[in-house]
């Protein structure tokens, strides 16, 4: 049995190399990611501790990362729409633009009020790329290889994530806070005229794709429009609120109380929690295409719900220990376990939703996750100046074990490779 779990792993890996190697506009999307990415990566070690020197409380701090999703939570859906009927192309050209400018506003900033409108710029930013992105690999693959396309973008994005907390901690340290913000304008900038010029577009009417499996059919509700069916869909409310823990975790969690806990228990500068930040993305990196390849093997859920639990764990261990050595190894085991996951909750929405509202489907994916960016670092913020930062991140243990469940008893498998 560990030997036929061995070679599908091997002949799945094997699989998705051949893919990015035979699919060049995958190719030219990867690359558009990871220089967005590696902006993005650049100010997460830095930003949290940007907002606290001009003495803003926790929640404040979670303020500057809820800003940023709020802008994508209500421009997601429209963006959506968008791309259905005009394409994905000026979405993925224009979005960096309004990122870069956001976030070199970022860095002239001179308190929190004008910083949170400078994250709003460049959240409306990232909403128009990340959604025409998603949707654009969507439409360049298969419910039978889904995975592995969209397994693929997430590895570029997590080079990005990889490559970007390192650079920011460091210019943070030798340059001050500001300019890391300058720093992930330029990328942006380059991300748009590297698009421009080598991205096609790839919106068609209708689409063609392969029938899905029969348990993936029955799911779907049947008669009615488009939309009123996705929305009616139990498999893609499950999904969504997975997203949104997610997102939550991530913003909440990982971005907003975590290191705020690393600078306050244990000592870590900004350099310093931008290597932790790059470790735990290389951890992510490596995990990525095992998952996707297990995800594409052997379904959707056996890559959630180990995920799920190893992450709770993990952050009930940040959340207890009081040892700086218990503290990595549960960050790093926090890294293993958000790798399980992988691309799998994005590639059972897409399977999930009717194909002819595939812009307006993902837009409400994208959606429910960034309702959990916004509410994570300002629920989580709140908590911890309540209590302790500790105890916010014991609170997002139990929110990530509950979800976890409620996606296990109530979603249906959504097919196989």
């Amino acid at each position: 049995m560990r030997g036929s779990l061995k070679a599908r792993i091997r002949e799945g890996l094997r699989r998705s190399f051949d893919l990015i190697r035979g699919n060049q506009r995958l190719v030219v999307i990867m690359i558009s990611t990871v220089l967005v990415m590696s902006g993005q990566g650049v100010i997460s070690p830095v930003l949290p501790l940007f907002a606290r020197s001009f003495g803003a409380s926790a929640a404040s701090v979670g303020m500057t990362l809820s800003a940023f999703a709020l802008a994508r939570l209500i421009l997601n859906v429209p963006f959506g729409i968008a791309s259905d009927r005009y394409g994905r192309r000026p979405l993925l050209v224009a979005g960096p633009v309004i990122t870069g400018l956001g976030m070199i506003g970022s860095g002239f900033a001179q308190g929190i009020p004008d910083l949170l409108l400078w994250r709003v710029l460049a959240g409306a930013g990232s909403a128009m790329y990340m959604t025409g992105a998603q949707v654009y690999l969507i439409d360049i693959s298969t419910p039978q290889n889904r995975a592995r396309v969209l397994g693929a973008n997430q590895g570029a994005l997590l080079v990005g994530v990889s490559l970007g907390p390192g650079i920011g901690g460091v210019l943070a340290d030798a340059f001050g806070f500001r300019v890391p913000f300058f720093a992930v304008g330029g990328a942006a900038l380059l991300t748009t005229v590297y698009g421009y010029f080598r991205l096609p577009e790839t919106h068609a009417p209708a689409s063609s794709g392969e029938p899905l499996e029969r348990d993936l059919r029955a799911s779907r509700p049947t008669g009615g429009p488009a939309w009123r069916r996705l929305l009616g869909s139990r498999d893609f409310l499950a999904v969504s609120l997975l997203t949104a823990m997610v997102f939550l975790t991530r913003a909440g969690g990982r971005f907003t109380v975590f290191p705020l806990l690393a600078s306050a228990e244990f000592g870590y500068s900004a350099s310093s929690i931008g290597a932790l930040f790059t470790a735990m993305a290389l951890i992510n990196l490596i995990g990525l295409a095992p998952a996707a390849a297990i995800t594409d093997r052997v379904g959707h859920k056996a890559a959630i719900l180990p995920s799920g639990m190893v992450t709770a764990l993990a952050l009930a261990l940040i959340a207890w220990t009081g040892d700086a050595a218990v503290f990595l190894g549960a960050a790093l085991l926090l890294a293993v376990g958000t790798s399980i996951m992988g691309p799998a909750p994005a590639a059972y929405a897409a399977n999930v939703a009717p194909d002819e509202v595939r812009g307006l489907a993902m837009g409400l994916y994208r959606s429910a996750g960034d309702l959990g960016f916004v509410l994570g670092p300002v629920v989580l913020g709140a908590i911890a100046d309540a209590t302790t930062l500790g105890g916010a991140l014991a609170v997002n243990a139990v929110i990530v074990l509950a979800v976890t469940l409620l996606f296990g008893a109530t979603a249906r498998e959504s097919g196989r490779g």
